[in-house]
């Protein structure tokens, strides 16, 4: 089984060693806008959705019959797909082909250098207080959700102790065509348009 990351979205910063497995996979698994922008003619695909159990068994069914290449988005290893499957199936079957994360490619587009960064997510979880605590200087980027968002997080980090002045970006839609980048202050994050599901980089 493969493993392909597909990076932030659009197929410019996909890995050509992906591109090139997704489009000879006999049976290829992914999300519904991963499957409309890749699948083609011929291939068998199975949509990830919220039932996670229900896409492991169509992939153990598929498996008896030819290899399968799972498309995740961003990179395999940072909060994806990838954890579920190395539980359902030995790790000598898996071959990851490593993608660009979305929290890699905001600080790419911030210009801003991320060796040390504290990268957090907020999907489906809430990091510790230690995680989130304020320190001078400090770099955290964030995965958001639709109950954790780019509004609910500044506050929850100003009640924390951060200055409302620290600065703050919202980094929506990444590689696409509406491609959203706020700079602003966590105070101003606050009241900004909510965002979910995007990146949330706060610098202390």
């Amino acid at each position: 089984m493969i493993v392909a990351g597909i990076g932030p979205g659009n197929p410019d910063y996909v890995l050509p060693a992906a591109l090139r497995v997704i489009r000879e996979a006999k049976v290829l698994v992914g999300g519904s806008r991963a499957l409309s922008d890749f699948a083609v003619d011929g291939q068998r695909t199975m949509t990830i959705r919220g039932d996670i159990p229900a896409v492991l068994s169509f992939i153990r069914e598929a498996r008896t019959e030819s290899d399968v290449v799972v498309m995740v988005s961003g990179d395999p290893g940072y909060y994806s797909l990838l954890d579920a499957l190395r539980r359902d199936f030995d790790e000598e079957l898996l071959s990851v082909i490593p993608g660009i994360s979305s929290v890699q490619f905001a600080f790419a587009r911030l210009a801003l250098p991320w060796h040390d960064a504290s990268l957090l997510s907020f999907h489906g979880r809430r990091p510790s207080d230690e995680e989130l605590a304020y320190r001078p200087g400090r770099i955290i980027g964030m995965l958001t959700d639709t109950k954790n968002s780019s509004r609910t997080i500044p506050k929850l980090l100003m009640e924390m102790g951060w200055p409302e002045d620290a600065k703050a970006a919202i980094c929506a839609r990444l590689s696409y065509e509406d491609e959203r980048i706020v700079r602003t202050t966590l105070a101003g994050a606050a009241t900004e348009k909510e965002e979910t599901h995007c990146v949330l980089v706060v610098m202390g």
